[in-house]
């Protein structure tokens, strides 16, 4: 059964372009820290932990405390809610796309 709670909080975490950024840029590293994601956002440090924040509500980020720093990582997991609620539309395209092409097989036969 599909968590539409879940669904919900990644598709929010997500529709945000600097929230999406950090994202992609942690999900092509290794591990950074806030002060790593506060230089190529071209925001605040604290608006980068509070998009953090948001990313980790949504199990989309996990943090690794050391000594001071705390480290982020993508967690691609995450997306899964997002990818289950997707599957509901398959039918949906597949459906379309097998009468557009039937559609161009009658044009150009």
């Amino acid at each position: 059964m599909m968590q539409i709670a879940a669904v919900d909080a990644v598709l929010r975490a997500l529709a945000d372009p600097t929230r999406r950024a950090v994202f992609e840029r942690l999900a092509r590293s290794d591990e950074l820290n806030v002060a790593a994601l506060t230089r190529a956002s071209g925001v605040t440090q604290g608006a980068v932990s509070q998009h953090l924040k948001l990313l980790k509500h949504a199990g989309l980020v996990v943090e690794r405390p050391q000594g001071r720093n705390v480290f982020y990582c993508a967690r691609p997991d995450g997306l899964s809610p997002l990818f289950d609620w997707l599957v509901h539309y398959d039918s949906f395209w597949r459906d379309r796309f097998a009468d557009l092409r039937g559609l161009l097989k009658e044009i150009d036969p």
